[in-house]
């Protein structure tokens, strides 16, 4: 922490760096982020066993609901974003009351749009299933699940709002361990909430097992329970303990302020249109899906779950992107804001090209850890091996969204996803999904994956040359 605190005020005084501090600091803030994001997939795939082990339509009653569920988490995630970019501004340009200021009016945000949106959530829940094209054996699973989820939206908005801020201020290992014990959390949740009571064996022990039975709706139950705690803790330690960010020792408004609005608006506005559209196509594919079967629809999410653990790190380092980025901004410094671009950039694509073989060779384990199904594990393995080959690509696109997103530019990278998915991605599966299956679909991905990477790479060489 004091070697990551002297490197961040290299950046806010306008010391020199060399290239040595310039690698260190992207490690020192990538790692507890990485680690966060992995975390996260360990719970995710303990989720996915925990209710595979309830059978396949358990698990595809929440596949279908996936996509619906990831597009209100990307609405949450650009609302904090929008306030948290701005934070990584004024701490960069050492105008922490600003950024204190910035803190107060994304409380009263947040709590207002995450509210109206679980209304909306809990409101739609019962007609969701149908519309997406369920089979009747899962929607009544799929509606329960997803109505929990909608009902602990306020919970996981602030969440994301107090990590989210924490990172832009370069605090990244709290909002990581706490990653990290949410993970923990739900799977002691899930353990006590989706399966009945039951006898178990430990170390030659036969312990009584309490359980409430619950199926798919402990499994909501039990996320929703671990993000109200990480939620709590998190918050606490942004508004009493941060010394950048803290509001214990100092008074002010919470009234919303034009000028931090309409930042907000025009950072967040773009990803929030494009996590619309986004999904849309997401929930697109799993219409697209939903006809090949519930051996399919299952195979598709288990095989989205076990993909996370090869992306996910290339989400971490695209948080240390945007914090580097933003504070390098803030603190007027663009050939710093040019070379940390790189850096992380070119990480970004290493490590994901690294999980992509580890990807590739363990992909029938990864399988099987979901599902002793052998038609579910068959059609999960050609999905995760086909997209292997566009992880590199993938990470481009990733960090460099996060390169883009920590210099407040939005508008265009949104725009540049909703192209790549919708005329290439779509248009490929809708034409090779009745023909080859699910395979079809995975290869439609890997292609609009690849397509991605090298527009973002192109644009972001294009921005060098113009600031250079």
């Amino acid at each position: 922490m004091k070697r990551k605190d002297i490197l961040l005020s290299m950046i806010r005084s306008g010391q020199p760096m060399t290239l040595g501090q310039q690698l260190r600091l992207t490690v020192i803030l990538s790692m507890p982020s990485i680690i966060a994001q992995m975390s996260a997939v360990v719970m995710e795939y303990i989720d996915a066993a925990m209710v595979g082990s309830l059978g396949a339509a358990a698990s595809a009653s929440i596949g279908l609901v996936a996509t619906t569920t990831w597009l209100f988490w990307g609405l949450v995630s650009s609302v904090s974003t929008g306030f948290a970019v701005q934070v990584a501004h004024c701490v960069g340009a050492g105008r922490n009351d600003d950024a204190r200021s910035v803190v107060r009016q994304a409380l009263v945000a947040a709590v207002s749009f995450s509210t109206l949106l679980a209304a909306a959530g809990c409101a739609v829940s019962g007609m969701l299933p149908v519309w997406l094209g369920g089979d009747s054996a899962i929607c009544a699973g799929a509606t329960s699940y997803f109505r929990i989820f909608a009902l602990s939206l306020p919970f996981l908005q602030l969440y994301s709002l107090a990590g989210g801020m924490l990172r832009c201020s370069g605090n990244m290992l709290v909002p990581g361990i706490m990653g990290g014990a949410m993970c923990a959390l739900d799977v002691v949740f899930n353990a006590l909430l989706i399966f009945p009571t039951r006898t178990i064996t430990v170390a030659g022990l036969t312990v009584c097992m309490p359980g409430a039975g619950l199926g798919v709706t402990g499994a909501a139950l039990g996320t929703a329970l671990s993000e109200a705690v990480a939620m709590t803790v998190l918050m606490w330690y942004l508004l009493r303990r941060s010394p950048e960010l803290r509001l214990k020792a100092t008074a002010g408004s919470f009234r919303l302020r034009r000028g931090c609005l309409r930042k907000a608006l025009h950072i967040g506005l773009p990803m929030a249109g494009e996590r619309v559209v986004l999904n849309c196509a997401q929930i697109l594919t799993t219409v697209i899906v939903a006809p090949l079967g519930t051996a399919a629809i299952a195979a598709n999410a288990f095989a989205i779950t076990a993909e996370a653990l090869c992306y996910m790190p290339g989400y971490g380092i695209a948080e240390a992107a945007t914090a580097l980025v933003g504070q390098s901004i803030g603190a007027g410094r663009r050939r710093l804001t040019r070379s940390f671009a790189r850096i992380t950039v070119g990480t970004g694509m290493v490590v994901m090209t690294l999980m992509a073989v580890v990807m590739y060779v363990l992909a029938p384990q990864m399988m099987a850890f979901f599902t002793p199904d052998e038609t579910v594990c068959s059609l999960g393995v050609t999905a995760l091996r086909t997209e292997a080959f566009a992880e590199p690509m993938f990470a481009a696109a990733i960090v460099t969204y996060g390169v883009f997103v920590g210099a407040g530019d939005t508008l265009i990278p949104c725009c540049m996803n909703l192209m790549s998915i919708w005329v290439v991605r779509l248009t490929l599966a809708a034409l090779l999904a009745p023909t080859l299956g699910l395979h079809g679909v995975w290869i439609a991905m890997c292609v609009e994956l690849c397509f991605r990477g090298t527009i973002f790479l192109v644009r972001l060489g294009r921005s060098f040359r113009q600031e250079g």
